[in-house]
Order: C-alpha cells, then sequence, then structure tokens
C-alpha cells in the first residue's frame, strides 16, 4: 500500500468513520425503542387485568391483542388467549388445566411464577424450540389473591436487532483501533520531538492537540467496544467475599494523578461492619472509576470529590459526591443515556458520553439501581446500590 493513502486513512478515516458509525448506532437504537414502545404488554397486563372475568375460560377480546395472555390459578392456566397458544407453539384451546410446569416445560419459570408475591412482577426469557430458534418474553404479575397475570410477547426480531448493533459496533470498534493506535504512536512522537528540537510554540501547541484528541478518539472506541459487549449480554465474573470498600480505595487511587492534575482532592469514607457481597468485581470497579472521573471534571479547582460506602441490613450502597456545576433538572433524566452530554460547554476534558451508560448497563447487570441527586451550582451525587446475595445462591 502506498504511503500517501495510508496517510489519509489513518488521518481522515478515523474521525468519518466514526461520526457515520454514531448516527447508524443512534439510528438503530431509535428503531429498538419504538420496537420496545409499540408493544402493549403493559397495556395488556392493566386491561386484562381489570375485565378479564374468572368464570369464562376465554374472552374474545383478548384474542385482539398482539400479546399472549394467560391466567394461572393455583398453579393451573385458567385462561389463554389464541396468541398464547401461538407462541408457546400448542394447539388452540390445549393450554386450559395445564399446570405451569406442563405450560412452559422449564422448571425455572414454574419457580420464579411461584415466588411472586401479592403485588410483585417478575420478567423472564424464553428459547422456543423449533426451526426459528424465537425468543419470548415473559412479564408476570401477581393480581388480587392467588391469580397470576402472564403476558408472552415475541422479543425474536428485537433481540435481533441487538444483536447486529451489538456486531456492528464490534466489528467498527477493532477496525478502527489500528489506525487509532497509529495515529496515537506518531502523535506521541512528534510531541516528544517538539520539546527536543527548537520548534515554533504555535506548531507545537497544534501537535499538543493532535495527541489530545486522538486520545479521546481512542477512548471512545474502547468505550464503544466495552458498551457493545455488556449490551450484548456479555456473562458477568461473579466473585463471593468482594470487600466493596478496598474496591472503592483502589479505584480512588487510580484517579488520584489525575485528580491532582485537575487540582481536587480525593477521600474515601467505608462505613464500618460493611458486609462482602458477591459481584463481579472488575465490572464493579469500572463503575466507580467512571463516576468518580466524572466527579473530577466536573469539580472546580480546588474542590473534593468523596467516595462513601455504607450498607443496610440487606444492600451496600456506594456514593460519588462532588460540589461541582451540578446538573439541570431537564437533563438528570438522560444523563445515563448513551452518547448524551449534559454541559458540553463546562465539561473539562472532554468525554465520549458513554461513561455513565456503562455503569448503568453495569450495575443492573448485578440486579441494581444507580440514581443521581443534583442542584445546579452546588454539586451532585450518584450513587448505586447492590443488594447482598447469599454466597450459595446462583448465578
Amino acid at each position: 500500500m502506498d504511503v500517501e493513502p495510508l496517510t489519509l486513512i489513518v488521518l481522515l478515516g478515523p474521525g468519518l468513520a466514526l461520526a457515520a458509525a454514531l448516527l447508524v448506532i443512534r439510528r438503530r437504537d431509535d428503531q429498538i425503542d419504538a420496537l420496545v414502545t409499540e408493544t402493549a404488554a403493559a397495556r395488556a397486563s392493566a386491561r386484562v387485568g381489570a375485565d378479564l372475568s374468572r368464570d369464562a375460560e376465554t374472552d374474545p377480546a383478548d384474542d385482539l391483542l398482539p400479546v399472549g395472555v394467560l391466567r394461572v390459578v393455583d398453579g393451573h392456566v385458567a385462561r389463554a388467549n389464541i396468541r398464547a397458544h401461538g407462541l408457546l407453539g400448542i394447539a388452540p384451546g390445549r393450554l386450559v388445566g395445564r399446570s405451569v410446569m406442563e405450560t412452559f416445560l422449564d422448571a425455572r419459570i414454574e419457580t420464579l411464577l411461584a415466588g411472586i408475591g401479592r403485588g410483585g412482577m417478575a420478567t423472564a426469557e424464553l428459547r422456543m424450540p423449533g426451526p426459528d430458534d424465537g425468543i419470548v418474553a415473559l412479564r408476570a404479575s401477581r393480581l388480587d389473591g392467588a391469580d397470576l397475570l402472564v403476558i408472552l410477547e415475541d422479543v425474536s426480531e428485537l433481540r435481533r436487532l441487538q444483536h447486529i448493533r451489538t456486531a456492528f459496533i464490534d466489528n467498527l470498534s477493532h477496525e478502527l483501533r489500528t489506525p487509532l493506535s497509529t495515529v496515537s504512536l506518531l502523535a506521541e512522537t512528534l510531541a516528544r520531538e517538539a520539546e527536543m528540537n527548537d520548534i515554533p510554540p504555535r506548531m507545537r501547541d497544534r501537535i499538543g492537540k493532535i495527541e489530545v484528541e486522538t486520545g479521546h478518539l481512542v477512548q471512545m472506541v474502547n468505550e464503544l467496544l466495552d458498551l457493545a459487549r455488556i449490551e450484548g449480554g456479555g456473562r458477568l465474573d461473579m466473585v463471593d467475599g468482594v470487600d466493596v470498600g478496598r474496591l472503592a480505595e483502589s479505584s480512588v487511587e487510580r484517579l488520584r494523578l489525575f485528580a491532582e492534575r485537575q487540582g481536587v482532592t480525593l477521600a474515601v469514607t467505608v462505613e464500618p461492619g460493611t458486609p462482602r457481597i458477591r459481584v463481579d468485581e472488575a465490572r464493579l470497579g469500572q463503575v466507580i472509576l467512571n463516576l468518580v472521573h466524572n466527579a473530577v471534571k466536573f469539580s472546580p479547582d480546588g474542590g473534593e470529590v468523596r467516595v462513601t460506602v455504607d450498607h443496610t441490613p440487606d444492600a451496600v450502597q456506594v456514593a460519588v459526591v462532588d460540589h461541582g456545576i451540578g446538573i439541570a433538572p431537564a437533563d438528570r433524566d438522560r444523563v445515563f443515556e448513551r452518547f448524551y452530554k449534559a454541559d458540553r460547554a463546562r465539561v473539562r476534558g472532554g468525554g465520549t458520553g458513554l461513561g455513565l451508560s456503562i455503569a448503568r448497563h453495569i450495575v443492573e447487570g448485578h440486579g441494581g439501581r444507580i440514581r443521581v441527586e443534583s442542584e445546579e451550582g452546588r454539586g451532585s451525587t450518584f450513587s448505586f446500590t447492590i443488594q447482598l446475595v447469599p454466597a450459595d445462591a446462583g448465578t
């Protein structure tokens, strides 16, 4: 390959390819979000729960619903619409009277439904046997009394789109890594040579900007690849007995030099007696890193970022507190979205808009919850909670 075309690809290809990638990703996300929004699972659950009568085995209106509807009483199917029969591959009229085990042929579903308390809800996914390899999402809720309402929905197309998106980001990230690594190495070499030779300050400044922006591109590619793996259902490496306090301290130490350069002080407070929990230690450390890194970027010179670790009888909570610029009310509900930046003009050190989205996926993958409290001009508190899981519990 000639040198000049390679140079053009290296210098222009990553930025253009990445911009196109982001447009395609966002368009694909919009399609997936629309597909999810248009599902009638929640509406069917509310309507059927209010209108269905126990005395009749079927209701003609139920057969018009785009989702499967089952009513389970005392562990047996009392009602099922036509769509439910089709999704489960059972001839019409053959579901009523079957037990949960006979209906789903899956002991996990039987255990899941039996464990739903009054007013509770549970979700699961079933991979249906057959040439199409379909996937059915199940949402069950306990009605008044002992009845269970089960909504079934075909999500095969949704999962296919998610797989396409994940594969696209994965492939693109790998393709971009090689030219970006070359550009990054060249920029670093130029910056070093500029310091050793008599080069005009204006030229030295431009070389420094190339090095910084290349670093941002490398960071974005790495985070895109990371997010694709997480959203693609990457398995968490759950480990028993993780000391979250020690994990928070080690994560903060990794960012201490970065914070010092920004004139920000880091501090960690761990409540005595905080129990060890079962988590993916590397991934949870990544969450703390992302939250602390974000807090430092938004903190003023001379500010402090404090990480606290405490617990309740059934959960461990980690909070990252800063006294920076805060977040506007209109932005608080969107800060965990991919690529969303609350205020680009006031962010120190740039960013990809992916760190908080990655943190949310990891926390929710642990069955936890992440949230933010903020006041403009006074700072923000990002916190997440992980439930305590017995050491002998399943994955």
